[in-house]
């Protein structure tokens, strides 16, 4: 039996799930395999908070919308206090009270069973928030399953996801140093430098924020395209129309959990 059929009789067994989705490749492929086996037994929740952009959000709704979907959203407006100031354990802190969230929401829509998209390679990473995963048992099929991102690629495009390459994202916070104040604005600035640079080509990329310094990291491959003068000087004056004083292009580009030796 290869994985995906796996993947599909462990769902079964489960009878009855609300998927943890965010519009990611991981959690697109995992919802779309648990509509193809349980049907209107399976229910999309996605959270909506500051710190998450709304594209991605508006990403999510179409996704589920194509998938013939029922989504149910959770709305935070505020940024929770045990997090305001960017503690080195945010994303432990940040999963535990959206989980919490999510669980509330399941039980009382009558479901015993909440998954994310957690995929083996993700426990090869610096993952806090695993943790507050594994203390509120929440089922991660593709991680137990041992299936990987590359995999998750493979069976989404053989599925016809249009998710499948799309690049991997992270919750705004994630730009921003341990202990800075998290601030609708400082959110605002990220995600439009973000929304900018993908207007202009540049999908796997990463607006730091240090201060009123916006770093950008792009795509070590894009590295070429971003190097000339007259882009350069039209993302700087787009960067400080954003609120941002300086700009600057980080040499080693893009790369995941750039800011973890902070924490």
């Amino acid at each position: 039996m290869n994985k995906l059929n796996e993947l599909r009789a462990y769902i079964k067994n489960l009878g009855k799930v609300a998927v943890a989705f965010s519009g990611g490749v991981d959690s697109t492929f995992l919802l779309n395999v648990c509509k193809e086996v349980l049907g209107d037994n399976a229910v999309a929740i996605t959270i909506v908070s500051p710190y998450i952009p709304e594209w991605e959000i508006n990403e999510a709704k179409e996704l589920t919308k194509n998938l013939n979907c029922t989504h149910h959203f959770i709305k935070i407006d505020e940024v929770p206090e045990n997090i305001k100031f960017n503690p080195a354990n945010k994303c432990y802190l940040c999963k535990r009270n959206l989980f919490e969230k999510i669980l509330n929401e399941s039980k009382a829509l009558g479901i015993d069973y909440v998954i994310d998209g957690t995929n083996i390679d993700d426990t090869k990473d610096y993952r806090p928030g695993l943790k507050a995963l594994s203390e509120l048992n929440i089922k991660s099929p593709l991680k137990e399953l041992n299936i990987t991102k590359d995999e998750i690629r493979k069976y989404s495009k053989e599925l016809g996801l249009k998710t499948w390459d799309k690049p991997a994202y992270a919750c705004l916070l994630t730009r921003m140093e341990v202990g800075t104040e998290i601030t609708k604005e400082k959110i605002d600035r990220i995600e439009k430098g973000e929304e900018y640079l993908h207007s202009k080509g540049f999908k796997a990329v990463r607006v730091r924020v240090h201060g009123d310094l916006a770093r950008i990291e792009v795509n070590p491959e894009l590295m070429d395209d971003i190097l000339n003068k007259t882009l350069l000087e039209e993302i700087s004056k787009a960067f400080k129309s954003f609120g941002f004083k300086f700009v600057t292009l980080d040499m080693e580009g893009y790369k995941t959990g750039s800011l973890n030796v902070k924490e």
